[in-house]
């Protein structure tokens, strides 16, 4: 194995972040009434108290929609609503509830870890026939740099020069690391990275494995790597555009690329029935889902940093989030279902080249 990889926290800790419970002071108006109807049915007398597993970088907005949230449904029914939080990298977090861990809600970084959750018959309804097909926000990956871009970094090309130190997180038991590995491949493939041919399979793997070796830490989420990077390690960071967003908006000075392609991050939302049906909360955990499309909720994702999915919404905000020369999506790669195995199987085109980088 390289020495220059190191690799966190192979060996995942399940955190409970527990909020205080009772109604916040949120807006002084109560949000608009989410879609779908879910408070139809009177809820059961008592608090009611809701699990939420989530990926690690939405948190902030999570902080912001919850209290809305729990004004809005106690505006509604009369119920006081409790959410414990817990927030890892998102396929550390499916694992963790499909070993066990009892959310009620999943609120994920790619549709392969709710997935996950429905194969292990968690979830039994069908999560995307909700708006969007299940997605309430999306997000780019970019270039995380230093203030003043001493580096000179303008694209991903500029990821394989030698003598770089790139972060990004571990693909093993993070959403955003597998998204900054298929942006990678999909921008050489597509013919976005210069001096890579469009279309050649074997060059696209080839500029991997260069980006690869410039790879000195894989930590275990999103934020962990970002966090590694406002300690001062690396040159470069590949991570979120809200990531970098929010970094900025909490006093960082680094600043980051908008690269010129990007696969769109697409994040899912799903009630886990099992679980909100145990706890006896699904009616309460499915008007929390809904919430997350209202523009109350969609607003404070794109404070935070994230594209959203409300149209309205996205209009309202577009000046902050400049379109990509080149966007595409998980179907460039056949969806998950085939782009899993593909890249991150045993004998998939990452774990190929990774093993190949720490052969050397």
């Amino acid at each position: 194995m390289s020495q220059r990889i190191r690799i966190l926290s192979s060996l995942i800790v399940l955190s409970l972040w527990l909020t205080a419970c009772g109604a916040s002071g949120g807006a002084s108006t109560a949000p608009a009434a989410p879609a779908g109807g879910a408070a139809a049915v009177k809820p059961a007398a008592g608090t009611a108290k809701i699990i939420l597993g989530g990926y690690t970088t939405p948190r902030e907005a999570y902080g912001e929609i919850i209290p809305l949230f729990k004004k809005y449904w106690k505006d509604k029914t009369g119920q006081d609503v409790e959410f414990q939080e817990s927030y890892q990298g998102s396929g550390a977090q499916s694992r963790a509830i499909v070993e066990g861990f009892e959310a009620d809600v999943a609120a994920l970084s790619l549709e392969e870890d709710i997935t996950r959750i429905q194969k292990a018959g968690l979830i039994t309804a069908d999560w995307k026939s909700k708006p969007n097909k299940g997605i309430i926000s999306s997000s780019a990956a970019v270039l995380l740099v230093r203030k003043g871009n001493p580096k000179g970094l303008k694209d991903w090309a500029d990821l394989a020069k030698p003598g770089l130190n790139v972060l990004t997180p571990n693909p093993q038991t993070s959403g955003g690391a597998m998204w900054n590995i298929l942006t990678l491949y999909g921008a050489a493939k597509r013919g976005f990275v210069e001096g890579v041919a469009k279309d050649d399979a074997k060059a696209a793997t080839d500029f991997l494995k260069a980006v690869l070796k410039n790879v000195t830490v894989m930590d275990k989420g999103a934020r962990e790597s970002v966090t590694t990077f406002e300690k001062g390690v690396g040159d470069v960071a590949v991570t979120y555009e809200n990531e970098a967003i929010v970094g900025r908006m909490g006093g960082q000075d680094y600043e980051y690329v908008l690269p010129s392609s990007s696969i769109s991050i697409d994040n899912p939302v799903a009630v886990i029935d099992k679980n909100a049906d145990k706890h006896g909360v699904r009616q309460v955990a499915d008007a929390f889902v809904d919430f997350l499309w209202t523009k109350d909720a969609q607003r404070i994702f794109a404070k935070y940093g994230l594209r959203v999915v409300d149209k309205d919404v996205a209009a309202e905000t577009a000046k902050n989030y400049p379109p990509l020369k080149d966007l595409f999506t998980i179907d460039y790669f056949g969806g998950w279902s085939k782009a899993t195995p593909d890249y991150f199987g045993e004998q998939g085109i990452y774990t190929k080249a990774i093993a190949a980088v720490q052969g050397q």
